[in-house]
């Protein structure tokens, strides 16, 4: 997941960006990179370039409100990446490929350290915060849908495209992290190769 390099959010974003977004924004890049027991408010308060109290006045629910509000960024920016991604080919398998090579590139270009945007939190809250819980839930869900949806245009029955999109997610969430672990995009692009192959033998 490519997001804007850590310390160069606060500066350029500033400019067009209102208080509450950039704190969402800053918030959604370190608990990618630094986990969410790794990551104070106010050092998404200072990454954000916003004052405690601006924090606390849009997330008055402090920190669990605004991991929500964080994932929830997450999910629609990874849903525009599978999405523009998938939309690079009629043919699934390829559109499923050219994810995959994005997806590498994009984590290669942080220096592996934006992989998904809600997997660090979702494993360290599980089962302790149900908010939490819930919008990570949610996100998995909405990229699930984009693959599913792109599978039923190409002629996959329901049923098929649901379970074909399960697949495709799990292997690409899997691969992302051991891209990272490897700091290589090997990983990434031989199961993109892989869930192409199994795509066009369903078909």
């Amino acid at each position: 997941m490519k997001t804007q390099p850590q310390g160069a959010s606060a500066s350029a974003e500033g400019a067009v960006l209102g208080t509450r977004e950039r704190v969402v924004r800053a918030a959604s890049r370190l608990f990618q990179r630094r986990g969410y027991e790794g990551t104070g408010i106010k050092l998404i308060a200072q990454e954000a370039e916003a004052t405690l109290g601006s924090v606390y006045h849009f997330f008055p629910g402090g920190k669990e409100e605004l991991a929500v509000a964080a994932i929830q960024h997450g999910d629609r920016e990874f849903a525009e990446m599978l999405n523009a991604g998938l939309a690079r080919s009629d043919d699934p398998a390829v559109a499923v490929e050219e994810c995959a090579r994005a997806l590498a590139s994009a984590l290669r270009e942080s220096d592996w350290a934006d992989g998904c945007p809600v997997t660090a939190t979702a494993l360290e809250t599980l089962g302790r915060t149900p908010s939490i819980q819930q919008a990570c839930l949610e996100a998995l869900r909405n990229w699930q849908d984009v693959l599913a949806a792109k599978f039923l245009a190409s002629g996959f029955d329901g049923q098929e495209a649901r379970e074909l999109a399960c697949t495709v997610l799990s292997a690409l969430e899997g691969a992302e992290v051991t891209s990272q672990v490897f700091r290589s995009e090997e990983p990434l692009l031989t199961t993109g190769r892989r869930m192409a192959q199994l795509i066009d033998s369903r078909t």
